[in-house]
């Protein structure tokens, strides 16, 4: 039997861009990237974190982009959960090399409330620090979702739930 492994490294980015994201919270967010590491034999873990999340971003008069390697959404996934069909673009079978310059274009111009990408290895600094810029400028949401790499040690994956924010810190 396998644990579940969500890890969520959430960077919050102030500036000087005059829009703001509003948050359940109160609080006003500039930009965001968030890296979610997710079991894939347990994808139901994922959706219960992040399709609250989305369906309010699906109030925005913005777009939601999904930039994902293999899967096609499906449209009777989207309405099923709540997603508005008329705001979600996909971009299916892109190279995992061309993700993150696909989010950062993405992120900057504006157009969308949130960009995930799936990737599957863990963000260089620099990447980071260019999505974080690309969210701050777009004032978007990026979500970088990685597949939990399984140990080859042999040990068993903990089951956890780690979220690191400067917002609580």
């Amino acid at each position: 039997m396998h644990s579940h492994n969500v890890l969520t490294h959430v960077a919050t980015v102030s500036g000087s861009a005059s829009s703001t994201v509003p948050s359940s919270a109160g609080h006003n967010t500039k930009g965001l990237i968030s890296e979610v590491i997710y079991s894939e034999d347990q994808p139901w873990v994922t959706q219960l974190l992040l399709l609250p999340l989305l369906q309010q971003l699906g109030q925005q008069s913005r777009w939601q982009l999904w930039l994902t390697p293999q899967q096609k959404l499906s449209r009777q996934w989207l309405e099923s959960v709540g997603l508005p069909l008329t705001k979600v673009m996909q971009v299916s079978q892109l190279d995992p090399l061309f993700t993150v310059d696909a989010m950062v274009k993405a992120l900057q111009t504006g157009n969308y409330s949130v960009v995930i990408g799936w990737l599957p290895e863990e963000l260089t600094d620099e990447e980071h620090m260019q999505l974080s810029f690309a969210a701050e400028m777009g004032n978007a949401i990026g979500f970088i979702m990685r597949p939990m790499q399984t140990s080859k040690t042999g040990s068993r994956p903990r089951s956890e739930l780690k979220i690191h924010s400067s917002l609580y810190h």
